[in-house]
């Protein structure tokens, strides 16, 4: 049949032509469907991928030694401390105190960076005649709030402070970025729909772990501390805040982070990751399963410690991160500085937890084994812990996601070839290894294994559907549209790149020819005059086109409501991928599928989309050189607004994305201003490109918006 298609090349989409709204029939929300299930396994499979790679070509202890160095600076850059921050100063200040009988609280703030305060509670022993041994307590989700006023959650776990602190240590409990005093955000992501957080390659976690870093600066600085013994310990949240400074910062000579860590099959399988915040995770880039967290920790002293019962840090997992880790501990010799405390319960601050934690430090850091005889209890009302009476009006804890992580500079226009090739090759490279790093090899996606699901004829149109693989678990429909009386230009083939509103807005048009072919999906209610426009453009121009919806997308739909979906954006996320990114991975593969027909092997192939899958059609027409031609409807001006690539804003932009096609591809643009545009106009006309490489249509107001 493909060897029939032809396409229209003065139309956009004919999908973005069908104006007016539709009306969608119900469905039960959570019933099944293939594509749920397709998508399971392919979390399935992506998880255990890089399961079996994690740790898998370490066999020596020089393997380790060689490769270490490198996994740090992978993990920094994750965490968006890549390139590593200025340590500005600190600027502490002490703005009252708390006496005890065995020692005194110090309430203190410094500023991690200008303006990014940390509230904290430091616990000093009375009667110190040489400097103590410090524990750095970094908090979890314990949310202490007044009359609106938030102390912040080193109130939650101030018994913790102050049972170190009686035992002879200096402890310096600090507040998190969302619930300290001043309350920033953890739920980018998780709840606020703040994906531009992948693009900029910015977690919650980089901040809570630069913080950490800070805060060992300060204790260095406090004459009480001896800071060659500085452990770290804190639970949840703060379990995983442990893991990320104890593997970034050699300054933490013992560790017991709790309840804070698993592997990526707990999160990504098990569903895990609904029940966490930004905080707990770093944008993998690299691809990593979590033992890899831990081991950086070796072969300083470490107890993974966690609960049996807890369900957001389920036993299995880890255990499975203890076994990983261990095998790097026996490559040092220093099992006996590896352990794993189970206690029965929840995820849940218990005592049996405390008491390990406790025997620990005193094993490692003072050398000491005596019985634990006191419980940390609280001993503290809220108010006596409060750090700022009036909050700093230079703060930028509520807005440090805008900056923590540096956006790309400012893009000059290049002047020569030279400097345009050295440009696209930077460019190029970051794109392949930081943003779209989690696509399949060839070899791993396999072959396209193209099937043919029907093909019908009506009025005088033919449908036809093909199936095909973009990658395995992930099979896609290709959905032709053409003439069936004959007379067809096979020289051009047009793929039309579909959102859920032009999906269903093609449906609308076609179930008044094809109902029968097409009541697999939901229909919405027909569109008679939609499906005589058709008609009529393919009578008048013997246009054939063709629609492809994406993963996740129409016929691909993953069900679920709001929440779900989120969620699911989260899962590829912990994989090193987005949706979007292997979005344009599926548009990729859909050229490749339209390139294994004899009748359009050789033809040229325009792509059409428009909004976020305009951003998807670009990218993969940049990475498939069977494309010919684009046109784009309403293209995103910036990532912030979509498509969502990982890192991507750390490098590049729309714009420039942009002049990276048209070097070889000719691109049109469909847009209400051509002002955004003007990098890519700049190159085209400074390097001397054909003027028909890009073309901006500004005048007239776009189809989309009619």
């Amino acid at each position: 049949m493909l060897r029939s298609i032809r396409t229209n090349s003065k139309a956009i989409v004919l999908s973005l032509c069908l104006a007016g709204g539709v009306a969608v029939s119900a469905k039960e929300a959570n019933e099944p469907r293939p594509a749920d299930r397709r998508l399971s396994e392919y979390f399935q499979s992506e998880t255990a991928k890089l399961q079996s790679r994690c740790l898998s070509d370490v066999k020596t202890l020089d393997d380790w030694q060689a490769k270490r160095v490198v996994y740090k600076q992978q993990l920094l850059e994750m965490l968006g401390l890549d390139p590593f921050p200025e340590k500005t100063p600190l600027n502490p200040v002490v703005t009252s105190t708390v006496d005890q009988e065995r020692f005194t609280v110090e309430n203190v703030q410094f500023q991690s960076m200008p303006g990014l305060y940390v509230t904290a509670n430091l616990y000093v022993p009375k009667n110190l005649d040489k400097p103590a041994p410090a524990i750095l307590y970094v908090c979890g989700h314990g949310e202490v709030k007044k009359d609106n006023i938030s102390y912040g959650n080193k109130v939650a776990y101030h018994h913790h402070g102050a049972w170190f602190a009686r035992n002879g240590y200096v402890c310096l409990v600090i507040d998190t970025l969302q619930l300290g005093e001043i309350q920033g955000i953890h739920h980018g992501t998780y709840r606020y729909d703040m994906w531009w957080w992948n693009c900029r390659g910015y977690t919650a976690a980089g901040v809570e772990a630069w913080n950490c870093v800070r805060a060992l600066d300060y204790l260095e600085t406090r004459k009480e501390v001896d800071a060659a013994r500085i452990g770290v310990t804190g639970r949840s949240g703060g379990g995983a805040y442990s893991w990320w400074i104890a593997a970034i910062d050699e300054r933490i000579k013992a560790a017991v982070p709790v309840a804070g860590i698993t592997d990526l099959q707990n999160h990504v399988v098990d569903g895990c990751v609904e029940g966490h915040c930004d905080c707990m995770f770093i944008v993998n880039t690299y691809r990593w399963d979590y033992p890899l967290v831990a081991a950086l920790v070796a072969p300083r002293p470490l107890l993974i410690s966690n609960s049996d019962k807890d369900t957001i840090f389920p036993l299995d997992g880890v255990l499975r991160v203890h076994q990983k880790v261990r095998d790097i501990y026996r490559l040092y010799g220093a099992e006996d500085k590896l352990g794993l405390q189970i206690t029965e319960g929840p995820h849940k601050d218990t005592q049996q937890l405390r008491i390990h934690a406790f025997v620990w430090f005193n094993r490692f850091l003072k050398g000491e084994n005596p019985v634990i005889g006191d419980p940390a209890v609280p001993c503290f009302e809220p108010e006596q812990l409060r750090v700022f009476k009036e909050l700093p009006a230079d703060q930028i804890n509520t807005k440090i996601q805008e900056q923590f992580v540096p956006m790309a500079s400012p893009t000059t226009v290049p002047q020569t070839t030279r400097d345009w090739a050295a440009m696209r090759d930077g460019w190029m490279n970051a794109l392949r290894e930081k943003v779209f790093r989690g696509w399949p090899s060839d070899q791993e996606a396999g072959p396209l294994d193209i099937d043919r699901v029907f093909s019908s004829d009506a009025n005088g149109i033919r449908l036809t559907a093909f199936e095909f693989t973009s990658q395995p678990h992930v099979r896609l429909k290709l959905f032709c549209v053409e003439s069936s009386q004959g007379d067809r230009d096979t020289t051009r083939v047009r793929l039309n790149v579909l959102n859920e509103a032009d999906w269903t807005q093609w449906l609308a048009a076609m179930r008044n020819g094809f109902e029968k072919e097409l009541r697999g999906y939901t229909l919405p209610d027909p569109n008679p005059s939609a499906w005589e426009a058709l008609r009529a453009g393919v009578d008048a121009d013997k246009c054939t086109e063709v629609y492809f919806c994406p993963r996740g997308i129409g016929p691909d739909a993953w069900n679920g409501d709001k929440q779900k979906q989120t969620h699911i954006q989260r899962r590829f996320m912990l994989l090193g991928q987005t949706a979007d990114a292997m979005r344009v991975w599926d548009v990729q593969r859909a050229v490749a599928a339209l390139r294994q027909f004899d009748a359009t092997a050789e033809a040229s192939v325009t792509i059409a989309a428009q909004g976020d899958m305009a951003g998807i059609a670009l990218y993969a027409s940049l990475f498939e050189p069977g494309a010919d031609r684009l046109d784009l409807v309403n293209l995103p001006q910036t990532h912030a607004k979509g498509p969502i690539f990982l890192n991507v804003l750390r490098y590049l932009d729309m714009p420039q994305a942009v002049a990276l096609v048209a070097e070889n591809t000719r691109v049109q643009l469909h847009t209400e201003t051509a002002t955004p545009w003007q990098f890519p106009q700049s190159v085209a006309i400074g390097l001397g490109w054909d003027r028909e490489k890009l073309r901006i249509d500004a005048c007239a107001e776009s189809q989309a918006s009619q």
